[in-house]
């Protein structure tokens, strides 16, 4: 395994992290365990996961992630081996059944406590929020609607205040945001830079995948020069860049077989740049799946590849991936089709 240190901060994490999200939809808790024994196994030192999770989120099966992780600490009296991350859920229609009430100081401060509860830990090294609260995008919106009339307050120095309220409680270590957009991360930096007294945020978990780059525009400039560094997720596109969902296929019991409405990165145009990804990994001897995670692996403003997976055989193919070293030729051509078909599937 390879290692790097959360920007910043003396958090040592590997540069793989396991996702959970599936667990308690797609994984039982007895495949979950079998999961985090492998990656623990391998050096992976990295957990995310959330309040929200799984996904897709619903009432019956809320925070049985949470549940697992924290069942399996208990088992194993793992939690000191582990940098675990969760995040607290936004605002929003599917989020209902959790709260509605925002980001309130209230909010922030019984989520974390529920969250802690259910982990059966007393702390988190990471504290992230999902989303904004505000209208803007995210979840594979291109473009922003500058005529929106939603009501927003601006409440960044008061978010910003509870947080450092469960820091100096030592129930949280450090804070980062999540499909969070230039703006709001510069706007929650200058925050804390004015009122130092205050956490700053040190990482952003954002998709990032061959499928979707738009990282690199404006969020890289900010990653590389304010040190906040991308924990990225989707790096396999939802299984799609296993290529596995190619000619219309749609394995049995997989994540589009399963919930199909999920199909961000299903598009003709990430179709065909999905295609000739896999072309140009079989030409050089390599799976499109450690392809894809090797790209990601390879980026200078990751701090952490967030994989994740239903079986085990691509939980092992994923972790592996951390050994794979890209030719000069293979990055070239990956350059190539992106020029081509640049960010099929924001």
């Amino acid at each position: 395994m390879k290692y790097t240190f959360i920007p910043r901060t003396k958090i040592r994490v590997s540069k793989i992290c396991l996702g959970t999200m599936t667990w308690g939809r797609q994984n039982t808790q007895e495949e979950a365990f079998e999961q985090m024994n492998y990656a623990l196994d391998q050096g992976v030192n990295f957990f995310d996961t959330a309040e929200l999770y799984p996904i897709p989120p619903k009432k019956e099966f809320y925070a049985l992630t949470e549940e697992y992780i924290g069942n399996w600490f208990q088992q194993t009296g793992n939690r000191d081996k582990v940098v675990l991350a969760s995040k607290i859920a936004g605002p929003a229609e599917f989020t209902k059944h959790i709260r509605t009430t925002g980001f309130t100081k209230a909010a922030i401060v019984s989520a974390l406590e529920q969250s802690l509860k259910r982990l059966k830990t007393d702390y988190l090294d990471l504290y992230q929020l999902h989303w904004p609260e505000r209208n803007t995008n995210y979840f594979g919106q291109r473009g922003f609607d500058a005529d929106t009339t939603d009501f927003w307050e601006d409440n960044f120095h008061e978010i910003l205040q509870t947080l450092a309220h469960l820091v100096q409680q030592g129930k949280i270590r450090q804070v980062g945001l999540s499909n969070e957009t230039p703006w709001g991360t510069m706007r929650y930096l200058e925050e804390s830079k004015v009122h130092q007294e205050l956490p700053r945020m040190v990482t952003i978990q954002n998709p990032y995948s061959l499928l979707n780059r738009l990282f690199e525009v404006g969020l890289s400039e900010v990653s590389i020069r304010e040190q906040i560094g991308l924990l990225a997720y989707s790096p396999m596109a939802f299984g799609v860049l296993s290529g596995k969902y190619l000619d219309g296929v749609k394995p049995r019991k997989s994540r589009l077989d399963l919930f199909p409405h999920y199909s961000r990165y299903s598009g003709d145009n990430a179709t065909e740049a999905t295609r000739k990804y896999q072309e140009l990994a079989q030409k050089h001897n390599l799976s499109l799946a450690q392809m894809a995670l090797a790209f990601v692996n390879t980026r200078k403003f990751l701090t952490s590849n967030i994989i994740g997976a239903t079986t085990m055989s691509q939980l092992k193919e994923n972790i592996a991936s951390i050994d794979v070293n890209l030719s000069e030729e293979v990055l070239i051509g990956i350059e190539e089709i992106h020029a081509a078909i640049p960010n099929p599937a924001p």
